[in-house]
């Protein structure tokens, strides 16, 4: 049974769909507590006070209540009787959620970031495309197909929001179509890198004929069943993707938001 595929993450609004909680005042104090524990501007054993960062963000201590909530469930705080609600160590976070994806990339702590998560998905992505090879469906090797033409397309026009809403959906339907829930599971992690990266300038401002030849040739490979081959052009598309990175860190460290 093949695994549905989320939401898109639009890298100019830092949305997360099906992952950002709550909206207005609630969203925002999240974000910025996150933001902030995630860059070390609050440090790992400091005291949250509902009081005092209600007065700080001019808002309601049940609002800051609720995003401290939230904060918790990510395991980027904790609380303690008698203690009240401290910072946690990283090693405690989980990693994996997209907010907390975002956050880091947003801090100093950037480029270490990317390098743990382009291992991963070195590790990852080319496992799912030998798998989606065996088992996707004939409706995600459409899907698949249509996200490399619109790629092309938006590639040509210089549409980089465009074109990552059709990366992102690529790379989700593949991870899908490997018919592993784990693996699928990744669809966020993956679609905020892809975020991060156009987000951060650190990709061509116009994105590489070949990049998109290879996706090409993903799509071809497990519409082909050859696993080996949908392997291989995977394991590129993320040798080119991590030198474009790369170049970006190297060519405009000023850009950086």
């Amino acid at each position: 049974m093949p695994f549905p595929v989320p939401g898109i993450v639009r890298w100019h609004d830092s949305t997360v769909s099906g992952a950002t909680e709550g909206t207005g005042l609630h969203a925002d104090v999240l974000d910025r507590l996150g933001t902030a524990i995630a860059a070390g501007t609050i440090g790992p054993g400091e005291v949250l006070r509902a009081e005092e960062l209600g007065d700080r963000y001019g808002v309601s201590r049940t609002v800051v209540r609720e995003a401290v909530r939230v904060l918790e469930s990510m395991g980027l705080v904790r609380s303690r009787r008698r203690v009240g609600t401290t910072v946690s160590p990283r090693g405690q976070w989980n990693v994996h959620d997209p907010r907390v994806i975002r956050w880091r990339l947003d801090g100093p702590g950037r480029d270490e970031q990317l390098r743990s998560l382009s291992e991963l998905r070195c590790g990852v992505e080319p496992l799912a495309a030998e798998l989606a090879a065996d088992r996707a469906t004939p409706e995600q090797c459409g899907v698949l197909v249509g996200a490399v033409m619109d790629m092309t397309a938006h590639g040509r026009a210089g549409d980089l929001f465009a074109y990552l809403e059709a990366d992102q959906l690529f790379h989700r339907t593949l991870l899908a179509a490997s018919g592993n829930e784990m693996v699928a599971a990744l669809g966020d992690v993956v679609a905020e890198v892809l975020a991060g990266r156009t987000r951060h300038h650190l990709m061509p401002s116009r994105p590489e004929p070949e990049a998109i030849r290879l996706h090409r040739d993903v799509a071809d490979a497990v519409r082909a069943g050859d696993a080996p081959a949908a392997g291989a052009a995977m394991r590129e598309i993320l040798r080119e993707a991590d030198a474009a990175m790369r170049a970006g860190v190297t060519r405009a460290p000023d850009q950086r938001l």
